[in-house]
């Protein structure tokens, strides 16, 4: 084939392709060297000398499609002989005849599409609008665009076929869906492809455009189906109300919206079926909300699990409807349960109980969420916030929150020496940190946790050092290292003890000197542990026994650390006393007091306690509290109840004990109301020295600022640790306005400014 342009003659050339043309549009049968041949009629006249004949070609082309189109809406889909009666009781021929032309229409175009390839390439394309033109200009590419012939020919379809026949197949549509939503049998698998091909082709016939594709399709069926679906909906919907009650309901709705979703599937164009399952949602849930909600409360106290799991499907797809009265009953329920679980609790095991009843509360209720609300973050949330409620709750406004200190000693419990398996304490522990993190003053939790670990340390008491550091560490996952700086340092102090214990033995060997007894010193950083009102040196008369010891190590210490101070703690030591004067030999652990107490009778069998506290020099009350616990452990007799002045103190030479090795000291470790209290008083202490940083620290970078931005940025701040109260932030903005930090600005009430 030649490529030169020619002089052609449009008429001879144009009868012959358009048998072609004819032939291509009805699904014919055209042989391979015509189409090959008609390719190279469409180029030589698009490039016919002297002058092209490409849109004659076009507008030709155009009028066949017109004309057949026509012909076939005349003679095929809607035969002028038949009335309108007979066109209703034929309802499925007139949707059957449309989809066989329509499919025969769509394919035919397809093809013709390819035949004229080179024009839609060569002349329509290029006259084409731009999306710039169309944009800016604003011109309307309907009435200035040409379209391509596979275009053409859709629109041709829309204008002729679609336009004529679209509100009669729309009405014999929504009978088939509705004859499909009663169950009959007429609409087979086969009636169901021929609906969906008539739908789409609402679509099809715009598919081209770069907007508004979706159009015609949405203006002529999805706006009349979705007013008749909505219709439907509200009927059905009432007609349930009367015969079901709140969890039949819920089953019928549940199996609707997916008998509608698998329908909507397939039925209609993608784009329909979430504007289908919200109109279903509206007319089954959204307004019958009332009624669902009416059993909630009751569903929720009796934790009806199959119809909480249906509500929860019901409820879900819509926006907000979950964050209402479901969840928030949920988080009553919760919190009701908690509050009661552990709102009776008393005895020595307060603590034990208070944890692990909480504990199973939340993995109750955390499991109920995987279980029936698949776990959804909104019930998880309204868990931690049920939990933390309940755990941060004050019995009054005048009474503290227990929690930490009770989370805190359940910890000391577990991590003491016990018959518990390290397995089952480890699991215990992590379990623990579930509460913990609930615990809004979690500084109150850290002094009670280090004075708890620090008398477990001194008086080694703990199971394992392995499951203390363990659990220092999951306190540093969930609150940082500053939160547990100070207990690793404890710890560090205990393994630098023992390095210094070894060096002081093999001191003593290298100076071949014999102390007389063991000995075993912890040396401990006064910064780092809490020993409280203990610093507070109680005075005390070493006995002589002692005496060599403390000496001798003082001597070694200050030669190794120059410059440090030791300051002995001699009310958190305690040893073993070999008592050797009864019937049988007992060995006991003790106190420091009480065994220096005990020497005393050495070298006599009585002595006054006047006599006793002079000689050791220790105050009214520690005399009172070591010497009461000595005659309650029955080593010493008095002769009257009150242990004052000549009151006479004498060995009891008819003590006897079924163990030869026990101890006396237990009774002093426990932690007593004073200490409790002074604790708290500490947390009271450090928060306003906290507080007081916080608001220099806030103040020093933003220079100038108002009252309100300033306490939220120091309850930013402080949330980490514990919420301050706002008359606690206002006394120290005041302490520090005193102070000279911060001064309110100059004619202003409710600003503060920073004093550099």
């Amino acid at each position: 084939m030649s490529l030169k342009p020619k002089v052609v003659n449009f008429n001879t050339v144009w009868h012959d392709l358009r048998e072609t043309v004819e032939a291509v549009i009805t699904l014919g049968n055209v042989k391979r060297d015509v189409w090959n041949n008609r390719f190279s009629d469409v180029y030589s006249l698009c490039v016919a000398h002297p002058e092209p004949l490409a849109e004659k070609l076009y507008f030709e082309t155009k009028q066949f499609l017109e004309n057949h189109v026509q012909n076939m809406l005349v003679t095929k889909v809607a035969p002028t002989n038949s009335t309108p009666s007979q066109a209703d009781k034929n309802v499925p021929d007139l949707l059957q005849r449309y989809y066989d032309a329509w499919s025969q229409y769509s394919k035919g175009i397809f093809y013709l599409d390819c035949l004229y390839l080179y024009l839609n390439q060569q002349h329509i394309k290029k006259q084409k609008l731009s999306d710039a033109d169309i944009t800016y200009c604003k011109i309307c590419p309907e009435t200035h665009d040409l379209k391509e012939i596979g275009e053409l020919g859709l629109d041709i379809w829309r204008i002729y076929m679609v336009e004529n026949l679209g509100k009669q197949l729309v009405e014999h549509i929504l009978e088939g869906i509705k004859a499909d939503r009663c169950g009959s049998p007429e609409i087979n698998s086969q009636r169901v492809k021929i609906i969906n091909g008539v739908i789409l082709s609402f679509v099809q016939v715009q598919d081209y455009k770069k907007t508004g594709s979706l159009k015609l399709y949405q203006d002529l069926f999805e706006t009349p189906m979705l007013e008749a679906s909505a219709q439907y909906y509200s009927s059905e919907a009432s007609k349930l109300l009367q015969r079901c009650s709140v969890s039949e309901y819920m089953e019928e709705v549940i199996k609707i919206l997916d008998d509608e979703n698998k329908r909507a599937q397939k039925f209609l164009h993608n784009s329909s079926l979430a504007k289908l399952r919200k109109q279903c949602e509206e007319g089954f849930i959204n307004d019958r909300l009332d009624f669902l909600y009416s059993e909630c409360k009751e569903m929720v106290s009796q934790e009806k699990r199959k119809d909480l799991r249906n509500m929860y499907i019901v409820l879900k797809p819509i926006p907000d409807r979950l964050k209402g009265l479901l969840i928030q009953t949920f988080l009553d329920h919760i919190k009701n349960e908690g509050i009661e679980t552990i709102s009776t609790l008393k005895g020595e095991n307060m603590h034990i109980q208070f944890v692990e009843n909480m504990l199973k509360v939340h993995q109750k209720y955390q499991e109920l969420i995987a279980d029936v609300f698949e776990n959804d973050s909104l019930f998880l949330s309204a868990l931690d916030k049920a939990c933390a409620s309940v755990i941060n709750r004050r019995p009054n406004d005048r009474q503290q929150c227990r929690s930490a200190e009770l989370v805190a000693k359940y910890c000391d419990t577990l991590l003491k020496k016990s018959k518990t398996s390290e397995t089952e304490v480890d699991a215990k522990l992590t379990n623990n940190i579930t509460i913990f993190k609930y615990i809004e003053d979690k500084d109150v939790y850290q002094k009670f946790y280090s004075r708890m670990l620090a008398k477990r340390l001194i008086h080694e008491q703990s199971q394992s050092m392995d499951a203390e550091e363990a659990m220092i560490n999951r306190l540093k996952q969930a609150c940082g290292y500053e939160f547990t700086n100070k207990l690793h340092r404890m710890f560090t102090d205990i393994s630098l003890s023992a390095d210094l214990n070894n060096k002081f033995n093999s001191h003593l060997k290298k100076e071949n000197t014999d102390l007389g007894i063991n000995l075993s010193i912890k040396v401990l950083q006064a910064g780092a542990w809490p020993l409280g009102p203990t610093q507070v040196v109680i005075p005390f008369a070493v006995p002589q026994e002692f005496e060599k010891s403390i000496r001798m190590f003082e001597n070694f210490y200050h030669t190794s650390f120059s410059g440090r101070k030791l300051t002995w703690l001699h009310h958190l030591c305690h040893g073993e006393l070999k008592i050797g004067f009864l019937k049988k030999t007992y060995i006991v652990t003790m106190q420091t007091y009480q065994m220096a107490m005990l020497l005393l009778f050495e070298t006599c069998d009585s002595l006054t306690c006047k006599e006793i506290q002079t000689t050791l020099q220790l105050n009214n009350e520690t005399f009172q509290k070591h010497m009461q616990s000595l005659i309650e452990s029955k080593l010493l007799l008095a002769s009257s109840e009150s242990l004052e002045g000549e009151t006479k103190i004498e060995l009891n030479f008819e003590y006897t004990n079924k163990r030869t090795k026990f101890k006396i000291t237990a009774a002093m470790q426990r932690e007593t109301p004073q200490e409790v209290e002074h604790t708290l008083s500490a947390v009271d202490e450090d928060r306003k020295l906290y507080l007081q940083a916080a608001i220099v620290r806030i103040m020093k970078s933003r220079k100038v600022l108002r009252h309100n931005a300033l306490i939220q940025e120091i309850l930013s701040q402080s949330k980490v640790s514990f919420t301050p109260s706002i008359s606690m932030i206002k006394k120290c903005i005041e302490s520090l306005i005193d102070k000279q930090y911060i001064e309110r600005t100059p004619n202003s009430g409710d600003e503060y400014s920073y004093v550099a």
